[in-house]
């Protein structure tokens, strides 16, 4: 073989261990994600510099104070670091932004996602591995890249604009899975969300968010997706908990036009009728699903039955009718 065939079989072979290495970032080259601009910088995205083990609090901070939350990483840290382990965990991390009203969202493992989510205005936050020797785990926040440069910028440790390379940030953090998230306001939905994806984080923020971040995330849900039941059903149930009864029929109402052999839109609706004292209304129904015995909801809709024939009873008691 001459040297000219064995240079060219070298660089074939750095080339597909380059591309083993960052698989992501060579596919980048021909299949730049659609509609993403090569260059973008998200500014006003705020800058902690980050103490030793304690990246996790400051990352979250920068992301959170970005959507509007009066944060700094001081009251983060008993949340999400874990001194034992000198970093913070993932689902630390996830948890916190829920208690302050947002909805935090794990981005699929995917670069292009990730350049989607930054182009729309939303940082990053980032798990990397960035020990030379051993596994040292380090959390930074994506908010802007310049792909003809090859650069991403980073707010990572004591850098408010660190710059790293395509290859090396995927390198760092491919360790992690790709792990990436975004914290943003319940109203307003990452450009990469997925329906079920989209609901599943919703949801984990209802149980320990406030009913107004809640109401608006059901709310944000229903108008990307107006099918999606369980936004509908959890819209409702915050405004009949503040009492707001009449647009809780009508959101359960749109609901069942959509959805008319679903058990939990039709007894919820009966309940808000009778709550509005349509007790008839409610009662006609309720009936022909209370006669289905095989329904996964059977249980609740006795109850519901009931309530509206007491209800009922105590109208025609009280009228003489």
């Amino acid at each position: 073989m001459s040297w000219r065939a064995l240079l060219l079989a070298g660089a074939l072979a750095l080339l597909a261990g380059c591309a083993q290495l960052v698989p992501q970032t060579v596919a980048l080259r021909s299949d730049w994600p659609a509609g993403v601009p090569q260059s973008t910088e998200i500014g006003g995205v705020p800058f902690f510099p980050q103490e030793d083990y304690q990246c996790g609090p400051a990352a979250l901070a920068t992301v959170l104070a970005f959507s509007g939350v009066a944060v700094t990483p001081e009251p983060l840290v008993e949340q999400v670091y874990l001194p034992a382990r000198r970093g913070s965990l993932q689902i630390e991390m996830l948890a916190a932004a829920r208690r302050y009203g947002r909805v935090s969202y794990v981005l699929a493992p995917r670069y292009a996602d990730l350049l989607r989510e930054v182009a729309a205005g939303n940082p990053v936050v980032v798990l990397q591995d960035v020990g030379l020797l051993t596994t040292q785990w380090h959390y930074a926040v994506v908010n802007g890249f310049d792909y003809p440069t090859g650069t991403v910028y980073l707010r990572s440790g004591t850098r408010p604009r660190q710059e790293m390379s395509f290859t090396a940030l995927e390198r760092s953090w491919i360790q992690s899975g790709y792990w990436a998230m975004v914290a943003v306001p319940p109203d307003r939905i990452p450009a990469t969300a997925t329906e079920d994806a989209w609901m599943t984080a919703v949801l984990a923020m209802a149980r320990v968010a406030s009913p107004n971040a809640t109401s608006a995330a059901f709310a944000a849900a229903l108008r990307r997706w107006p099918d999606n039941q369980a936004a509908a059903v959890g819209l409702a149930n915050q405004m009949h908990a503040r009492g707001d009864l009449e647009q809780a029929a009508g959101v359960l109402r749109d609901a069942l036009r959509r959805h008319p052999h679903s058990a939990i839109v039709t007894n919820n609706l009966a309940q808000v009728l009778s709550d509005l004292g349509q007790q008839r209304d409610a009662l006609a129904l309720i009936e022909p699903l209370a006669a289905d015995s095989g329904n996964p909801f059977a249980g609740e809709v006795r109850a519901t039955r009931e309530l509206i024939l007491q209800r009922l009873g105590r109208t025609r008691a009280a009228t003489g009718r």
